[in-house]
């Protein structure tokens, strides 16, 4: 193995320094009980309001017991949607969600769904972009919630959420959104795009795994989903993570203080990917076309090659990337994404998603594309699938 190139930070990110210094005096000289009365639990308490009272600020929230910690994006996306859907209408209502969700969205869409709620699956555009005349259209007068994510995990389609909310809420409907992948990569305000609830997760900022948090705009309905000695403003019972929430207000500050610069240098990154694959590279395809776009994400289709097998030929040369979202990398099932913006099944087999980060250089870009046309080649000369779509192998 030459070297080892990390391009999956859509997936994970590894903890910065800075934020794992932070945190760690929390594991072993304030580790007091937030809850508890005494000196020892009254610091930790400090320092967990501290947190939340940054992550507040950051996010543009208007008080800072609109702020929740969780166990990260998964628990706050499913908070959302079950905690918002069964609190506003207890015997059932309409709900719309995207069909290129998270499954941490669609799998709570599908438990409300059993649990007499209608739920309607919304598809984007071909672009990735959601069409605003079909959310009108889906739009009923029972309608209780829409759940759309504001930056997709696979395409990077930034979707237009304020126009969403906007036409969410003439109808009296709540909104939320899945803000994991957008938080510090691009501006974001929970006021400004008029949501009632968003989710966040520690892990996608440079942050720990395990810690999220959850916007819930005060007085939006909402039923608890974990019961007990009710912390977090009786909506999230259970000893908070007082390491995680420091450590995701850090992570959460550095972003945004970096943004200004980091976003164009990954914003740069991603086209070089994308140019230099279509470059060199026959038959393949950018899969968004719809803009914005995040900065980090370079998703393509690269036609009669099977995703798994370049990403395991790309892992014995030390790259690393993804095919598909990471949490269904295990599955032979084609993205449910890519079927969602119109993507025949034999195409959507052949996706790759390379996407760029913090410690990422134009070195391991470079690497990257010197090393993955050679892959292909070899590829699609062993394809059938490829002979049939095109009659010949690769150069």
């Amino acid at each position: 193995m030459e070297r080892t190139v990390y391009l999956d930070y859509a997936a994970t990110t590894p903890v910065d320094q800075r934020v794992v210094d932070v945190m760690l005096p929390y594991f072993t000289e304030h580790y007091g009980n937030p809850n508890s009365l005494y000196e020892l639990g009254r610091d930790a308490y400090r320092a967990l309001e501290s947190a939340r009272e940054s992550v507040a600020s950051n996010i543009g929230a208007e008080h800072p017991n609109e702020v929740l910690f969780t166990g990260g994006g998964t628990e706050s996306d499913n908070a959302a949607l079950v905690g918002i859907a069964t609190k506003a209408s207890p015997d059932g209502g309409h709900i719309i969600v995207s069909a290129f969700e998270h499954h941490a969205v669609l799998e709570p869409a599908h438990y409300l769904e059993k649990h007499g709620f209608d739920v309607t699956y919304l598809r984007p555009r071909a672009d990735g972009i959601m069409n605003l005349d079909d959310l009108r259209a889906a739009l009923r007068e029972d309608t209780v919630l829409v759940s759309v994510m504001h930056g997709n995990n696979e395409l990077g389609t930034v979707q237009p959420i304020r126009e969403i909310a906007d036409a969410a809420h003439e109808v009296g409907a709540f909104v939320h959104t899945d803000a994991a992948q957008t938080l510090g990569k691009v501006p974001l305000d929970v006021r400004e795009l008029g949501v009632d609830a968003a989710s966040f997760s520690g892990h996608k900022i440079y942050g720990p795994k395990g810690i999220g948090a959850f916007y819930l705009k005060r007085r939006t309905p909402f039923a608890a989903y974990l019961r007990g000695g009710g912390q977090e403003f009786r909506k999230r019972s259970g000893t908070q993570n007082v390491p995680g929430a420091v450590a995701f207000a850090e992570a959460l500050r550095i972003m945004l203080e970096d943004l200004p610069t980091e976003g164009p240098r990954l914003t740069a990154l991603r086209d070089r990917i994308l140019t230099g694959i279509t470059s060199t590279i026959e038959n393949t395809e950018v899969t968004a076309k719809g803009e914005p776009l995040l900065p980090n994400i370079a998703h393509l289709l690269i036609k009669g090659v099977e995703g798994e097998a370049m990403l395991l030929q790309l892992d014995a040369k030390g790259v690393a990337v993804s095919t598909g979202s990471a949490c269904s990398s295990g599955s032979l099932e084609p993205s449910h994404v890519l079927l969602s913006i119109g993507c025949p099944p034999e195409l959507a087999h052949g996706s790759i998603r390379a996407s760029v980060g913090r410690f990422t250089t134009e070195e391991d870009v470079e690497y990257f594309l010197d090393v993955f046309p050679p892959i292909v080649e070899r590829l699609r000369a062993m394809s059938p699938v490829y002979q049939k779509m095109f009659g010949t192998a690769a150069r």
